[in-house]
């Protein structure tokens, strides 16, 4: 029995905010996109509906492609309760599903995965990341779904689970990474021709620079008149904003200050850090947050800490709000990053991460003409359109 739930019937959203329900068989997914041509019957598949960067991701494409007139579902591998992000595609008007993944390596989940792409007519079904990509691409070709794979970071894991990765990699039509450093490592689990580089795309348009935005929040998180040097994402180790608080702690003060937007697995050890500052004050942890495109408004600067990426989205959407970028040179993110034209970039090194925010917050001129050129770039490079008219041109190959 497929254990599928919080879905109405493809073609509407289930109520905002209101938990879903076990649905009925779904009615055919198809029907008619703009200008006359059939839409597509695209299902992404997840392995939660936590907040995070493939979340983000796929939200976007979703809303994407259904303003071109294709039907969108999301399907997550995660037991109830639904992460955040399960709203957001419901109010988005993006079908929202679940087939749990039952504990270690679950035999059952091809067979009920691919039950419920077939309900829904799958034409296309696009995996995101290592988990869903292991059951999702054998489920899809169960259906003669075209398959579609995005690599959104460095996936490190057992031997084993590499190796099915690498299986699972082999079933797939076309295979994405968001970076030309992320594409090296796909290259490893499938044939080089196959593999696709289409940079994240956002929507621009929520992260204009909103002066309104910025007197409100810093008023809200108590940042007075200071400088402020902002981060957001999953607190983590590979996220590693222990070092980013280790780096500014002799400079923190009441006129530069931290923020730190995010949860994760690695809070106990940002508050042990954090206390240990002369004036713990002067670091703000704001937990998770879901009107991020209002907050980065209170940054001056956008700090990233990273010891693994793929191409992280904030990276991007704090250019697109006019910020300068100071970043780790990791993963995609030397391709993101113009140095010295749009933000500095680092190594892996306190100090180093030290020197290049102390150089922006003694130099203000400098920080608004970064951030003024980051924006241009992000307005250039980073539309979710752009992104949209690339997935959509894999989907269509071979149709």
């Amino acid at each position: 029995m497929s254990s599928i739930k919080s879905a109405p019937p493809f073609g509407g959203a289930a109520s905002p905010g209101k938990p879903g329900r076990t649905i009925d068989p779904a009615p055919p997914f198809g029907g008619a996109a703009s200008r006359g041509k059939p839409g597509l019957a695209i299902v992404h598949v997840l392995s939660s509906y936590g907040v995070g960067g493939q979340e983000r991701v796929a939200l976007d494409l979703a809303i994407g492609q259904l303003a071109r007139g294709h039907r969108v579902a999301v399907i997550s591998l995660a037991p109830a309760p639904d992460g955040a992000m399960a709203d957001e595609f419901r109010e988005a008007g993006v079908t929202v599903d679940r087939v749990v993944k039952r504990g270690g390596l679950d035999a059952t989940l091809v067979p009920r995965l691919a039950f419920a792409l077939r309900r829904h007519r799958a034409d296309v079904v696009h995996t995101h990341n290592p988990l869903a990509l292991i059951y999702g691409a054998p489920a899809a070709r169960l259906v003669g779904a075209r398959t579609i794979h995005t690599k959104h970071g460095k996936n490190p894991g057992t031997r084993g689970l590499i190796a099915l990765r690498r299986a699972a990699a082999r079933l797939v039509h076309a295979f994405v990474a968001v970076s030309e450093t992320t594409a090296e490592q796909a290259r490893q689990q499938r044939d080089a021709k196959l593999v696709h580089v289409i940079p994240n795309g956002i929507r621009l348009e929520r992260y204009a620079p909103d002066p309104a935005a910025r007197v409100d929040v810093r008023a809200e998180l108590g940042l007075g008149d200071a400088w402020v040097v902002g981060t957001v994402g999953r607190i983590d180790d590979n996220k590693n904003q222990v070092m980013l608080v280790r780096a500014l702690a002799p400079i923190l003060g009441k006129d530069l200050r931290l923020v730190i937007v995010g949860d994760g697995p690695a809070r106990t050890s940002i508050d042990a850090e954090v206390a240990k500052l002369r004036d713990p004050s002067t670091v703000v942890l704001t937990g998770r947050r879901m009107d991020v495109p209002r907050i980065v408004h209170a940054f001056d600067v956008f700090a990233l800490s990273s010891v693994l990426e793929g191409l992280p989205l904030v990276v991007p959407e704090a250019m697109a709000a006019g910020l300068p970028i100071v970043t780790t040179a990791v993963g995609g993110l030397p391709a993101v990053v113009d140095e010295g034209h749009t933000g500095l970039l680092v190594p892996v090194d306190e100090t180093a991460m030290r020197q290049a925010l102390s150089l922006l917050a003694s130099d203000h001129a400098l920080a608004k003409q970064l951030g003024a050129n980051a924006r241009t770039i992000a307005l250039e490079r980073y539309s979710s359109d752009r992104m949209v008219d690339a997935y959509l041109a894999l989907y269509e190959q071979g149709r």
